[in-house]
């Protein structure tokens, strides 16, 4: 069998057994975190662009944006993907340097708002999202990440597979609607490397092809069904040609939602280790940064690469910026969206403790990625201590997870501006009902 086929085989076999109530609590945890970080996304400059240029998809179809607009499926999946992705507070899954949930839940609800489907179908369709993008993901592994941006090409398999559920699509048509989306799989690092306004697009994108990619499928187009492994496909073109053969080899018995990563800081992930490692100094230690002479942080490639930043002059380069989120961290004592206004941006005290941090490569920190993500954080104060800590793991990792308690008070804490406390308790309310909702509300 091609691994489409395997994968394809998994879906239909999920569409007929019951999920352990464990996967359907953890199901129900991703969706919670989904609307954290949808909510706030929605100021974001790029999701605010491209409502506009989506405006001859909008106030018509029959699902919805999420302050309740009219959209067609594919123009929701898009914006609301875009939206989930911008604030860079959503999930992900490390094994595959993947966040999956932006691209697949903005499809799944897109096509479920349309379809009116049950909350538990709903539920289904986001799992098999996540185990198929996250098992292409990992065995794609570092080659591919290195230029790519696993939340768009990975993302847009997740999409496609949510999708497909929801529209009822057999074994061979969700096999199909997996090999069509392999083509339309896109996202270079290189759109962030500099600004990153471009990047939340690529989550949008991947909700849009996916569900594009089981709608063709659903009316008999047919894909290459070997265009993972096959000699110029996937595998081959973006990645250096890796094993297909085990692709399916734990799927239903290792469910990968259920080691989500959540995101306890807001921006790039790869800076949270050295965040966490700061502020566990500086909880066990009591010192303010005002006493730090000097900070090394050790930390692995992919952080060096993603969050290059030195001096950074606007938000999005500051989410990006290892030497901004440790020194704001250990300035203001947390990370969140009031960290990138333009007074805190500007904030005299950050700007001086970023002058005093240095980074490298941590050889043993870069051995253990991506499977952890660690980071050797050494603190020079003023009156002559040296302080080291290693950082093993970030804190929402699936060592450390964020409990229930810590996911709803995210989600209060980020939609609860935006919608009101009040529609934040209610929506929360709504996700822990899911499985005794018969239809998805619109």
């Amino acid at each position: 069998m091609h691994a489409t086929e395997v994968l394809a085989q998994f879906a239909a076999d999920l569409r007929v057994r019951a999920l352990p109530e464990v996967v359907l609590h953890h199901a129900k945890r991703a969706v919670i975190d989904w609307y954290a970080s949808l909510y706030p996304g929605l100021a974001m400059p790029a999701v605010q662009v491209l409502e506009a240029a989506m405006s001859e998809d909008l106030d018509r179809g029959a699902a919805r944006l999420a302050l309740g607009r009219a959209a067609t499926v594919r123009a929701a999946a898009l914006i609301n993907g875009t939206a989930a992705h911008a604030a860079e507070i959503d999930d992900s899954f490390r094994d595959a340097m993947v966040h999956p949930g932006a691209a697949i839940m903005a499809a799944a609800l897109a096509v479920g708002q349309a379809r009116a489907v049950s909350g538990v179908d709903f539920l289904r369709a986001v799992v098999l999202g996540y185990e198929v993008s996250t098992r292409i993901g990992v065995v794609m592994g570092s080659p591919h990440y290195r230029y790519w941006h696993n939340t768009g090409t990975m993302g847009s398999f997740g999409a496609a597979a949510a999708a497909g559920s929801l529209l009822g699509l057999d074994e061979d048509a969700q096999a199909q609607s997996l090999a069509l989306v392999a083509t339309f799989t896109a996202g270079l690092q290189q759109a962030f490397r500099t600004e990153a306004m471009a990047k939340p697009l690529h989550a949008g994108r991947a909700a849009e092809a996916g569900v594009l990619a089981a709608q063709l499928a659903a009316r008999g187009m047919r894909g290459s069904l070997d265009v993972l492994e096959g000699e110029s496909g996937l595998g081959q073109a973006m990645s250096n040609g890796p094993d297909w053969s085990h692709i399916g080899a734990t799927l239903g018995t290792d469910w990968h939602i259920t080691r989500l990563t959540f995101k306890n800081h807001v921006g790039c992930g790869h800076t949270f280790a050295a965040i966490d490692g700061a502020l566990a100094l500086q909880q066990q230690v009591g010192f303010s940064h005002a006493d730090i002479q000097a900070v090394h942080l050790g930390v692995y490639q992919s952080t060096l690469d993603m969050a290059p930043h030195v001096d950074p002059q606007t938000a999005d380069q500051a989410r990006f910026s290892l030497h901004y989120m440790v020194a704001s961290a250990l300035v203001h004592g947390s990370v969140r969206l009031s960290a990138f206004e333009p007074e805190r941006l500007n904030d005299p005290a950050t700007r001086a403790l970023m002058q005093r941090i240095r980074k490298a490569l941590d050889p043993e920190v870069d051995a253990g990625f991506p499977g952890r993500r660690a980071a050797r954080v050494t603190l020079a104060l003023r009156d002559g201590r040296v302080l080291t800590h290693l950082q093993p793991d970030r804190k929402g990792d699936p060592e450390l997870p964020l409990s229930d308690a810590d996911l709803e008070g995210k989600l209060l804490e980020l939609a609860g501006p935006v919608i009101g406390e009040h529609e934040a308790r209610a929506l929360l309310a709504r996700i822990w009902a899911l499985t005794h909702t018969p239809h998805l509300p619109t």
